[in-house]
């Protein structure tokens, strides 16, 4: 492929990003489709969790949220983001009572191993202060598809109130260059690392097929 072509793809994918970033605060936009296929395909291929590993994530998460729900209903407000069965929780409740309470309650959610409570004691953000989280993600995935050796699947990035949450299984050559963007990313107050560090030799076992730089949620 040529440098041009090179340069197309990796501009293409940053305004699927930008396009992303809309649809997540959007109502009514469809799903992001890159090249005529789901960004959901390119994602499990390239995910450097197993299979299995990704759908047991996915149902940690609809189980735990669904239980906070049931339990607390609207008075709190809960992002629930699993990898690798280490639960990260975000966003607001009203005193330390619920935030406990939410933690022990994902803590017992099957094949949970770890819970990571970011939970803030505040009111919940503006829709304006959300979608400028939103906007930090996508900005900080777009830096990461600039970087040809730093693949964006390899990580799970989220944003609450300007603090950037960086997941994944990643090398300390990754973490590092991750959160170097993510600190440098306009809009970041505060980067917090949650990553498995693996080292060069098990990246290379990993064995991934050749893709390009494609996004994640």
């Amino acid at each position: 492929m040529t440098a041009s072509r090179v340069n197309n793809s990796r501009r293409r994918a940053g305004l699927g990003l930008a396009t992303l970033a809309l649809g997540l605060v959007l109502p009514g936009c469809a799903p992001l489709l890159v090249g005529g296929a789901a960004v959901t395909s390119a994602v499990v291929i390239t995910d450097r969790r197993t299979s299995g590993a990704q759908l047991e994530d996915q149902g940690i998460e609809l189980r735990a949220s669904g239980r906070v729900r049931d339990e607390l209903g609207s008075r709190v407000r809960v992002n629930v983001t699993s990898y690798n069965r280490r639960v990260l929780l975000t966003g607001e409740v009203p005193n330390e009572r619920d935030k406990a309470l939410v933690a022990e309650i994902v803590g017992k959610v099957d094949n949970v191993t770890e819970v990571i409570n970011e939970l803030a004691i505040v009111n919940s953000p503006s829709l304006r202060e959300r979608a400028a989280d939103t906007v930090i993600t996508g900005r900080i995935k777009a830096s990461i598809i600039d970087v040809k050796e730093l693949p964006v699947n390899a990580f799970k990035i989220v944003t609450e109130r300007n603090t950037v949450y960086l997941m994944g299984r990643v090398t300390q050559r990754e973490a590092n260059q991750a959160t170097q963007i993510a600190r440098t990313t306009q809009g970041v107050q505060r980067v917090v690392r949650i990553m498995e560090i693996i080292t060069e030799e098990e990246l290379g076992r990993l064995q991934f097929p050749p893709a390009e730089n494609t996004t994640t949620k």
